[in-house]
């Protein structure tokens, strides 16, 4: 009796009785949005500068009652959005309960589908697109089947991944950051001298990683420390152009680094920022706060700032005068930031709003697979032994055949043989990727 009550207080304080056989749940981390009813002040730039090149937002400070952000339509996908990528033809959408939308850029559903566990985040490689997601797995979604590409070690409380050339880098709660290649084989781990780890970004040059202390710099074939930086506040979300990378702060800071470490420009927001991006390779620097969008110049110049009215960004991204981000109140917004939108928004004439509510979707294995006696399309893999370890290689002519090609874990069989849509070479050469919707060859 005595046991059994020390057991119901456990259980009370949030502990899980353990059950034999059943793996306990790695360590996730959630982003915590603290609501506030004080709505952040908004202004903008008193003094309008030269219209810019490109057909973008300068527009003049005018004092309204009503100060929303432009927005054309929003999608409820039902839970905390985190994940999101935007590109010519859809815009994708991940949350916290684990479920994708593939949408155009009306608002309309293209695709859906749940994975297991929430999603983090959504980045590409090139054309790979790649979620990942609470439950350690990082699954593309190059195919209409999800397909786990990675598996990061349990004892890892992921904070954030990018992936570049398939080589995967991993950011966690304890200011780690780690790079693993193509096989799903730890390169490197290292340490930063902060914790939390909401940034990380990476390219042919190096892997930029921001946490509580800075943002520091590494070399990605190696992990060899290069340089790091100071900001006034924890690293809350980053974003990188061509030469320059930018990191948002709880200090309501944005920074701008080049690629060499020098600091930029800094952006001084009213309150603390989850997330940011830039336009034009940095011509424009947007942020989010709890409730309102901002966007700034290149040099630091306020331009305007909006209220959201569907919750704090937690990340965005531009795309042809829209801004689109996702929200910790689980939308999908489609933000126009034209000049003559914004001139609009300012004195108050506002477009109507699309509201949109995201439809049922059902889990989708990631391990399922069609068979096809069908050789006639498609480049022909076949799955081998090397040691302990299976490997894939391309056997389709034309192809090195003492390349392996990068294949997802889950569905290898030694001896198969599978066609795939599309095999292609890294960039840095040395191995294959495979591309698209993949079928198993039957006998």
């Amino acid at each position: 009796a005595e046991a059994q009550k020390k057991i119901n207080e456990k259980l009370k304080k949030g502990y899980e009785q353990a059950t034999q056989g059943v793996r306990k749940k790695r360590t996730v981390t959630r982003r915590v949005i603290e609501e506030d009813s004080t709505p952040s002040t908004t202004t903008s730039s008193k003094k309008r500068g030269a219209t810019p090149s490109v057909n973008v937002i300068a527009a003049p400070s005018v004092v309204v009652q009503n100060n929303s952000a432009p927005l054309l339509w929003k999608f409820d996908t039902g839970a905390s959005t985190l994940g999101i990528f935007v590109n010519a033809s859809l815009c994708w959408v991940g949350n916290e309960a684990g479920k994708i939308f593939a949408l155009n850029h009306k608002g309309e559903v293209h695709s859906k589908f749940k994975l297991p566990e929430g999603v983090k985040c959504i980045v590409a490689d090139n054309d790979w697109l790649y979620a990942g997601c609470d439950d350690g797995n990082v699954y593309d979604l190059s195919g209409k089947t999800p397909r786990i590409a990675y598996e990061i070690a349990e004892d890892v409380d992921i904070y954030w991944i990018d992936i570049w050339d398939a080589i995967l880098t991993v950011s966690d709660a304890n200011g780690n950051v780690t790079a693993v290649n193509h096989e799903d084989e730890s390169q490197w781990t290292k340490k930063s001298s902060g914790y939390r780890g909401w940034m990380v970004r990476c390219d042919d040059i190096g892997i930029y990683h921001g946490h509580s202390k800075g943002v520091t710099m590494y070399d990605w074939e190696d992990g060899k420390f290069i340089w790091e930086k100071p900001t006034n506040g924890m690293v809350n979300f980053g974003w990188q152009e061509e030469s320059s990378v930018y990191a948002c702060t709880d200090t309501g800071k944005i920074y701008a680094f080049s690629k060499k470490g020098e600091l930029l420009h800094t952006y001084t927001c009213d309150r603390t920022i989850y997330a940011c991006a830039t336009a034009e390779n940095g011509k424009y620097v947007f942020a989010g706060d709890l409730n309102s969008i901002y966007c700034f110049n290149e040099e630091g110049k306020r331009l305007w700032k909006l209220a959201t009215n569907c919750g704090a960004p937690q990340s965005m991204q531009f795309y042809q005068d829209r801004l689109y981000i996702v929200t910790h109140h689980g939308f999908l917004a489609c933000v126009d930031v034209s000049e003559t939108a914004i001139t609009a928004a300012q004195i108050g004439n506002l477009p109507k709003t699309v509201a949109i509510t995201a439809p049922a979707v059902s889990e989708i294995s990631a391990i399922g697979l069609e068979t096809t006696s069908d050789q006639s399309t498609g480049v022909m893999v076949e799955c081998f032994r090397e040691g302990k370890d299976l490997r894939v290689r391309v056997i389709s002519t034309g192809y090195n055949r003492d390349w392996n090609c990068q294949f997802p874990k889950g569905i290898r069989e030694e001896g198969a043989r599978y066609l795939v849509d599309e095999v292609r070479q890294s960039q840095n050469g040395g191995f294959y990727r495979a591309f698209g919707n993949i079928r198993k060859l039957s006998s």
